[in-house]
């Protein structure tokens, strides 16, 4: 069986990480360049950092910091927010991220999901789902989970896996910042209904929550930021004890 993956995540405004509950409430968590430092040589398995300031210096921003984070880690990095073209990811991959995390534009225009792919290969491409569980029903919400859209989560996700999406980065806005776990039961419903490997992101308050969407999400990988930010997990603890509860890691 493949390593679960353990990837912290830097949400990025004005060059600075911040975190907030119910994606609003925005805390400053700190610089990101010395986090992920510290997240790459305590044994984080990836990084992925989401600029979620509507600035127009949003592009000239990332790049700097891009730039600043590939000369400081040696993992997997993942950079979401704001591209919208094969140009964006071209300056973006140039510059040392990994892969690129798309979200509004793929709803906006999903036939970039196919241009992305063909370009730079599935492995390169991440769509981010923001959803919200409304009446029973997965919801897609853009811009932040500000905009609801009329996109199931499922429905999405199936047409993003054909266009040549080689991941899956679902966030519930029921669970986001409120550390009470992640959303186990859409997310191993991705994971039977897809073939491309699902991040979970949304919940994480503790090391249990981290084994219950390993162990019954069937998640892929599983992100968080507080816990990891303010130092109320540290991922050698928590990978020690995934590895006791028989998951596999890489330690």
């Amino acid at each position: 069986m493949l390593a679960k993956r353990i990837v912290p995540c830097l949400d990025i405004k004005n060059g600075r990480t911040v975190k907030g509950v119910n994606f609003v409430d925005l805390r400053d968590a700190g610089d990101p360049v010395e986090l992920a430092k510290k997240y790459a040589e305590t044994g984080a398995d990836e990084l992925v950092f989401l600029d979620i300031s509507a600035t127009e210096e949003r592009r000239r921003t990332l790049v700097n910091l891009v730039r600043d984070v590939a000369a400081q880690v040696n993992i997997p990095f993942t950079v979401g927010g704001g591209i919208s073209s094969v140009e964006d990811v071209d300056i973006l991959l140039q510059n040392g991220a990994d892969k690129v995390s798309i979200n509004s534009s793929a709803v906006k225009r999903p036939q970039l999901v196919n241009e992305l792919s063909q370009k730079f290969g599935s492995q390169c491409v991440v769509v981010a789902i923001d959803a919200k569980k409304i009446d029973g029903e997965w919801i897609v919400h853009l811009v932040g989970g500000k905009v609801p859209t009329e996109l199931n989560l499922f429905d999405w996700a199936k047409e993003v896996e054909e266009r040549g999406a080689g991941e899956i980065l679902f966030t519930s806005m029921n669970n986001d910042g409120t550390k009470d776990g992640f959303a186990n039961d859409a997310l191993a419903r991705l994971s039977e209904e897809l073939n491309i490997p699902i991040i979970a992101s949304g919940g994480a308050g503790n090391m249990q929550h981290f084994v219950d969407t390993f162990k019954d999400g069937k998640a892929d990988a599983a992100l968080a930021a507080s816990v990891f930010h303010f130092q109320e997990i540290e991922i050698p603890d928590l990978k020690e004890e995934l590895k006791k509860q028989g998951i596999p890691v890489r330690l």
